[in-house]
C-alpha cells in the first residue's frame, strides 16, 4: 500500500507545497500533478465539482504519482466519507470553531477503534495501490487530516481546538480570517493585527506539533511564511495559475490595458 508521503513530511517537521484546484477540471488536475507540488486540493466548498467528477479528479492524480486532498463544503461526516471513500488522501474541512467540531472531524476521517467511519467501497484502495482489507487496516496511519481555522473566535480558542489528537495540520483561509475581524463599519482589520492572529495560530501550532498551514498567493509569500515557520502552503490555485500567466504574457505584448478583471 502506499505512503502518503505528504503526511510523512509533516511528521517529520519539513514542510509541504501544493496548490488548489478551484476550475473542478480532470485535465486541469492532469496537467499540474505533473509539475512539483507535494499535493492537489481539489475545493469541494467554492468550486461546481460533483461527487463523480471529484473521484475521477483524485484518480487522475494518483495514477500520476500525486497525492489528492479535498476540502469539503462543511465538516460534516457525509462530505468527510465521500471524498476519503472516493479516493482522497486526506480532507480540509472549512471553519472549525469548536474542539467539539475538531473532535467529530477527526473521527470521521478514522476507521474504528480510533474514529466512526464505515468500512467500504474500492475507489479509496485503488488510488493507495492496495486491496481493501489491507486499506481497511493502515488507513488510519496514512490519511492526511487537515482543519481550517479562519475564524477569529476560533483564534480565541486556539488551544483548546488543535489539541486535539490526531490533527496533521492547521491551515489558515486568510480571506475568511480578515472577513471575521472586520469592525462594525466592515472595515478590514489593520496589517498589524492580522499578523497579530497569524501569529497567535502560528504559535498554537507549534506548542501542540502540528503543522501550520495557510494560502498564499505568490512564491514571495510562500517564502515570507516558511521563514518564520508555517509548513503546509498553498501556492494560489489552477485559475489563479492561469490568469496569472496569461495576464504576464498580454502585459509583455503591451496589452495590459484592456483587462476585463482587474485582480484575480
Amino acid at each position: 500500500m502506499r505512503v502518503n508521503p505528504v503526511k510523512q513530511r509533516l511528521r517529520e517537521g519539513k514542510e509541504s507545497i501544493g496548490t488548489w484546484l478551484s476550475l473542478a477540471s480532470p485535465i486541469a488536475a492532469r496537467a499540474l500533478v505533473r509539475l512539483d507540488f507535494d499535493w492537489l486540493t481539489l475545493d469541494i466548498e467554492h468550486s461546481p465539482v460533483d461527487w463523480e467528477t471529484a473521484s475521477t479528479i483524485f484518480g487522475s492524480i494518483a495514477d500520476a504519482g500525486g497525492i489528492p486532498l479535498a476540502r469539503v463544503p462543511a465538516g460534516r461526516h457525509d462530505h468527510i466519507k465521500r471524498v476519503l471513500d472516493g479516493g482522497g488522501f486526506g480532507v480540509v474541512s472549512p471553519m472549525t470553531m469548536s474542539r467539539e467540531e475538531a473532535e467529530a472531524c477527526v473521527a470521521a476521517m478514522k476507521y474504528p477503534p480510533v474514529g466512526n467511519r464505515s468500512l467500504g467501497g474500492v475507489m479509496h484502495a485503488m488510488n493507495f495501490a492496495a486491496p481493501p482489507a489491507e486499506y481497511y487496516k493502515r488507513a488510519n496511519d496514512e490519511i492526511l487530516v487537515v482543519l481550517q481555522c479562519e475564524h477569529i473566535d476560533a483564534v480565541e480558542k486556539a488551544d483548546e481546538i488543535f489539541s486535539v489528537e490526531g490533527i496533521d495540520a492547521m491551515f489558515v483561509g486568510p480571506n475568511d480570517l480578515r472577513a471575521s475581524m472586520r469592525d462594525a463599519s466592515g472595515a478590514d482589520p489593520t496589517p498589524d493585527a492580522f499578523e497579530e492572529a497569524l501569529s497567535r495560530i502560528l504559535a498554537a501550532c507549534q506548542r501542540h506539533g502540528i503543522a501550520a498551514g495557510i494560502h498564499c498567493f505568490d512564491a514571495s509569500a510562500v517564502e515570507m511564511r516558511l521563514e518564520q515557520g508555517w509548513r503546509f502552503l498553498a501556492l494560489g490555485s489552477d485559475i489563479s495559475l492561469l490568469m496569472g500567466g496569461a495576464k504576464s504574457g498580454l502585459e509583455a505584448l503591451g496589452r495590459s490595458g484592456n483587462s476585463r478583471v482587474a485582480n484575480y
